[in-house]
């Protein structure tokens, strides 16, 4: 016989309105509550039927994401894999599932908003995607209730990671370490986030009174070293090299310590290096990369509660950005400057 209800509201010791009321994702049930009631049910293996929950609710339970990154790195992308994981786990917790949104299903071509009337799903999260695409505008200006991250819409709910903050924390420590001629290799200029940690270090560097020499600030790609390499190479080359260099995330520095000690500089003896993320899989490089640590938890759990809040209360949800504070982990590749050069 299988197991109803009933059964977890008995086990729980509670009434079923209020069990009902946690499967069905109702906003008035305490977080104690419906952790309990959702250990019980899988403990006693209650499994609620999502059809008829979905004929009672008139909701699917059921998310998009729609994460589209040019690399096609996927869910191996070292930061946006993390956010979404996080998401993934509190609305599953929440009793949602979710669906990735693209554009294709079998043969059928269909665009995102599209996409997203065919799976039935409530809502949608959108990250790491051109968001200046017409697609995704249509989407974003759907009645679909979305949610976006590290970039944001006019009078739409999203999760932004404090990047102009972060950029100014490297260039303050290298600053005080001695550093006055500092570069910055910046990922690609389609994306908001580029553009605010290119004004934040812009802004930084001329509150500390220090030139930007042209050729200091210039262009790579995120998660894709081989496009950044040129760039790197050019700066190391010039007559008045910079001691530091900031690169656009902490996945060249890999490539970027490479290509140093090929040169035969040392970090940070010869140049100093700070990468932006903070992923786990560079800690174990030494010199250590010293580092903006964004909080990936956070981003894509406030998400999930942002989007969920948004389905549920409609008429009230606030749609503002939240923004989430990021962490300078200090590390090795960020030295004191050059004998000589702090005076320059």
């Amino acid at each position: 016989m299988s197991v109803t209800i009933k059964d977890v509201a008995r086990s729980c010791g509670m009434s079923i309105s209020t069990v009902s009321k946690v499967f069905n994702g109702y906003p008035d049930i305490s977080e104690a509550t419906r952790r309990q009631v959702m250990e019980k049910a899988h403990e006693i293996g209650y499994r609620p039927n999502a059809l008829a929950r979905a004929l009672k609710t008139n909701r699917s339970f059921n998310l998009g994401v729609l994460f589209v990154d040019e690399n096609i790195s996927g869910l191996l992308h070292p930061f946006f894999a993390a956010v979404l994981n996080a998401f993934k786990a509190e609305v599953e917790s929440r009793g949602y599932d979710i669906t990735f949104i693209n554009h294709n299903i079998g043969t059928m071509d269909m665009s995102f908003l599209e996409h997203c009337r065919y799976r039935n799903v409530d809502g949608v999260c959108l990250a790491c995607v051109d968001f200046y695409s017409s697609e995704v505008v249509e989407l974003v200006n759907s009645d679909l209730p979305c949610v976006t991250i590290d970039h944001a819409f006019e009078n739409r709910a999203s999760i932004i990671s404090d990047n102009l903050n972060g950029v100014r924390m490297l260039v303050d420590r290298a600053v005080a370490l001695g550093h006055r001629r500092i570069a910055y290799i910046h990922g690609q200029r389609n994306s908001s986030v580029t553009e605010t940690r290119i004004r934040g270090f812009c802004r930084a560097m001329q509150q500390h009174g220090l030139s930007l020499p042209e050729g200091y600030v210039v262009a790579g790609r995120y998660d894709d070293f081989e496009t950044i390499r040129g760039s790197l190479v050019a700066l190391l080359d010039r007559p008045d090299r910079p001691t530091c260099i900031l690169l656009p995330d902490d996945a060249s520095y890999f490539g970027a310590l490479d290509t140093i000690r090929e040169r035969g500089l040392r970090v940070p003896e010869d140049i100093s290096i700070a990468g932006y993320d903070g992923i786990r899989s560079v800690r174990a490089v030494r010199p250590r990369l010293t580092t903006i640590q964004q909080n990936s938890d956070a981003m894509g759990r406030q998400a999930a509660l942002k989007l969920i809040d948004r389905i549920d209360h409609p008429a009230t949800a606030i749609s503002d950005s939240t923004l989430i504070p990021v962490t300078l982990l200090e590390g090795e590749s960020l030295g004191a400057a050059p004998q000589g050069e702090s005076k320059k």
